[in-house]
């Protein structure tokens, strides 16, 4: 009479790559709840500085990560901005961005919230800076043998830009530039941590309420 022998355990490929996809659609819903987190703190905040009559600057902006593959890339980013004191002026903003490193062996995708204070020692120029919220997700590419990440930190800024009025107390053309400071992260694909603080620059339209 022979021994039995032990029942294989070992996950099978496909069951892999079924809990990878499952750990996927997690993460991609979790995502969507902070999102929608963010996008309804940004708008409460943002109705507070609408009570003190303030402008709206809807932008498209250009960055590169320091890490990533080299190519720049386009974001998006909303704003409200108000007056708090003479030439000085308070910013709650949000925007999104999208990096790929290492050949998109790993695509990172953020989504900032910030809160800026502006210096505006003459009506057409501002500098200042402020602090982020940045809620970050690291999605690695499906052949890959690891866990997709999620995180959230505190990042502080420091910018300027130009305003350009284009029809006279009712809409402005605004230029903007600003360094970005987070902490470096750890990934299974390098054996440094990669860099996430970067320079961004934005176009948009500043439209007084």
């Amino acid at each position: 009479m022979g021994m039995e022998q032990p029942a294989d355990t070992t996950p099978r490929e496909g069951e892999v790559t079924m809990d990878r996809a499952n750990n996927k659609k997690t993460m991609r819903l979790l995502d969507r709840i902070v999102i929608g987190l963010l996008v309804l703190l940004a708008a409460l905040l943002a109705g507070i500085q609408a009570a003190r009559a303030a402008e709206i600057v809807p932008s498209v902006g250009l960055t590169m990560a320091p890490n990533g593959d080299g190519d720049v890339k386009t974001f998006a980013g909303l704003a409200v901005r108000g007056s708090v004191l003479p030439m000085v002026k308070s910013e709650i903003a949000v925007a999104y961005r999208n990096d790929p490193y290492f050949g998109g062996d790993l695509n990172v995708r953020m989504w900032p919230v910030s809160a800026s204070l502006w210096v505006t020692p003459l009506p057409t120029f501002y500098v200042g800076g402020g602090v982020g919220f940045y809620h970050t997700t690291y999605d690695f590419r499906n052949t890959l043998p690891f866990q997709d990440q999620t995180s959230e930190q505190f990042g502080t800024h420091l910018g300027g830009g130009l305003t350009i009025p284009i029809v006279p107390m009712v809409a402005s053309l605004d230029l903007n530039a600003r360094y970005v400071h987070l902490n470096d992260k750890e990934l299974p694909l390098s054996p440094a941590a990669i860099k996430q603080s970067f320079f961004s620059t934005a176009l948009g339209v500043a439209i007084k309420f």
